[in-house]
């Protein structure tokens, strides 16, 4: 398993992860890789609005009070509402060119390998053009009442 974040810049640090992840690990995620993203591209803590999902890890007590110590804003996102968060779109776009190698890893270590390379090159354009769809992706939601999107 890995975590990986994604800006208008371009992808974030990745972390690979060994077995489960909790809110204590992730909390550990948030100010390590995640701060030293926004630390990279030079993004002040202020202007950015934070998105994951409603995962327990993500919306655990402890985790919601690490972001609020640490003043980050995170977008509020619906119970039970579909998954439109546009990283789903870069992991979709990182197996896929993992899988289109000519040399297909043969172990964790090889994979891990190719996941840190073809991450790295995912450029700006593409996340870019992942953010730029949400206005139209919340449009298409409330559009279908909460029901199936082409997302």
């Amino acid at each position: 398993m890995v975590w990986g974040c994604m800006s208008s810049e371009g992808v974030g640090y990745l972390c690979r992860i060994d077995g489960n992840m909790d809110a204590e690990l992730y909390q550990s995620i948030l100010g390590g890789e995640f701060l030293w993203t926004l630390d990279y591209y030079g993004f002040e803590k202020k202007d950015i609005i934070f998105q994951h999902d409603n995962d327990p890890k993500h919306t655990a007590r402890s985790t919601k009070a690490w972001l609020q110590y640490n003043e980050i804003a995170v977008l509020k996102w619906p119970a039970q509402s579909p998954d439109l968060n546009p990283i789903e779109h870069l992991w979709n776009e990182l197996d896929r060119r993992v899988r289109n190698r000519q040399k297909q890893p043969s172990n964790k270590e090889e994979l891990w390998e190719a996941i840190e390379e073809e991450w790295q090159k995912i450029g700006q354009d593409f996340c870019i053009k992942l953010i730029s769809t949400m206005p139209a992706r919340i449009k298409a939601v409330i559009k279908a009442k909460g029901g199936y999107t082409r997302w």
